[in-house]
This record gives structure tokens, sequence and C-alpha cells, in this order.
């Protein structure tokens, strides 16, 4: 059963909200301590799999912008999936985007992360 309901940021599992703070302030080492060996990151249609694209994806993803992230909703979809909705405003094109991160957790590490587009 899917629970929609916002959270804040300390009841998220350890390893989302870990993840995610290093990601945040762009620690690629930090981020990629939490993916599992055989992690997939999807980010706007673009896969990365594994150790290696992982990684170059953590340490470049957004490089090139200026950006602010601010969390603006969470919520638990089951013990195994979770979502993070942040709201970046910076020098992209656009100047102002709202994203969901879904996070697969397995045995404690984050499997998959799929960064999306929020729906209006």
């Amino acid at each position: 059963m899917t629970q929609h309901t916002d959270l804040p940021s300390d009841l998220l599992p350890t390893t989302v909200r870990k993840f995610f703070a290093a990601h945040i302030v762009r620690d690629a080492d930090t981020a990629w301590s939490f993916l599992a060996e055989d992690a997939v990151i999807v980010d706007q249609d673009e896969t990365f799999r594994g150790r290696e694209e992982t990684y170059a994806f953590l340490r470049d993803a957004g490089s090139e912008f200026a950006y602010t992230t601010e969390q603006i909703g969470a919520h638990r979809v089951d013990d195994a999936h979770w979502v993070v909705t942040v709201r970046l405003e910076g020098t992209f094109p656009g100047g102002v985007a709202e994203l969901d991160y879904r996070f697969a957790l397995r045995d404690g590490l984050v499997a998959e992360l799929v960064i999306a587009n929020h729906p209006a």
C-alpha cells in the first residue's frame, strides 16, 4: 500500500538521508558509498550503471551550473521505496526545477535512483 504523507528528513531511512545530504553538497565520494555495487541511476532518461558510471554521474552532474537545493517533500512508498522532492534554483536553463528522487533500497544501500521532473 502506498503512503503519500510528507515526512520530515529525519524520518527518512538513514541511507537515503545521508546519500542525499552528500549529493546536495556535491560530495561524490560519500554519496557513492551508499550505492549498491550494481546500482543504477536514471537522470532525465539517461541511465548510469555500475560503480564507474554512477560515480562519474555523482561527481559531474550539474557541475556546470550554480544552484541551490531545497527539500520540499518526502514520502514512503513501501519499505524499500522512498521519494524525496526537491526544488532547484540556479543558473541552468529555466532557472527553477522541481525534481523527484525516487530511491529503491536493497540491503541498506541504494540499488536504484530515478531522478525525474516532479509532476505539476
